[in-house]
């Protein structure tokens, strides 16, 4: 279902790595492990999330976004929805569409509904994905190729639809191992021709498919599990990434990529980090 504004706002995300401009995010006020939906939570779920510590580090990177330009809006947190602060698997941005997801987990299920309300009232136009299930942690936009994780969470359904509603784009569908939960827990691009990998979670032909197209920076298992590959570009080679991830954020530096650290491990104990936390809705 396609949903049209009578008044409509510029949106634009053509790729991963252009300036970002204005992102949608969600505090983490009612985080916490409730049902376990993935290896990182398994891990974490007697410790389970301390709310205060979870709020002032979302709250810390949140006003980081800002002081670098990037213009903040926050959706409401309900009770209902521990997951919520994870924004970027509600929906996700193709050149000038907005897309609202099918969530997959029914923990998750609803949320994509406060979106869709912020949309509307903010007169939005939005495309609805409701026949399948997909969640925005397995779309990665490049120009007009599309990277699609196959997964638990988003199904060949979704992109055979998706294949009809953007014809002009080369989509290509990424198999990899469903523990890692989306595609941007192993995979990311963070410039034209650089992306993070962690190649132990995904066939070795797509790994040198992928590589001849990028010049692929590889995360090690242990940083993998802290979301190594999950970072954040802000553009002009900006880019976000947990503190504490000393090799990816060394390999980052050697080439020229300004790092801005932050500390949000305690959002990371429920399986996802910067890329996660953010829906970018205008690069450019």
């Amino acid at each position: 279902m396609i949903v049209v504004s009578n008044r409509p706002k510029r949106i634009q995300c053509n790729n991963e790595y252009d300036e970002l401009q204005k992102v949608i995010l969600c505090e983490p006020q009612f985080m916490a492990i409730r049902e376990v939906i993935n290896e990182t939570q398994e891990h974490f779920k007697n410790e389970n999330i301390n709310v205060g510590r979870a709020m002032k580090q979302h709250g810390q990177f949140s006003q980081l976004l800002s002081d670098h330009g990037v213009e903040v809006i926050k959706l409401p947190s309900f009770q209902h929805y521990p997951e919520q602060v994870f924004t970027r698997d509600i929906g996700f941005t193709i050149g000038q569409t907005i897309f609202t997801a099918e969530m997959a987990a029914d923990i998750r299920q609803g949320e994509e509904n406060e979106l869709q309300k912020w949309l509307k009232t903010e007169h939005i136009s939005f495309l609805n994905l409701s026949e399948h299930s997909i969640e925005g942690g397995d779309v990665i936009v490049d120009g007009n190729t599309l990277y699609i994780g196959m997964s638990s969470r988003t199904n060949e359904g979704a992109i055979h639809q998706l294949k009809g509603i953007l014809p002009d784009y080369e989509i290509i569908p990424i198999s990899f191992n469903e523990k890692y939960l989306h595609l941007d827990c192993v995979f990311n691009i963070v410039s034209p021709n650089e992306a993070l990998i962690f190649p132990e979670a995904i066939d070795h032909n797509t790994v040198k498919m992928l590589s001849s197209r990028f010049d692929l920076i590889e995360v090690t298992e242990k940083e993998q599990f802290t979301l190594g590959t999950n970072v954040l570009s802000i553009g002009r080679k900006k880019v976000f990434s947990l503190m504490g991830n000393h090799d990816v954020n060394n390999r980052l530096t050697e080439r020229g990529y300004d790092v801005i650290e932050v500390d949000i491990s305690e959002i990371i104990k429920s399986g996802g980090s910067f890329r996660c936390c953010t829906l970018p809705i205008l690069r450019g």
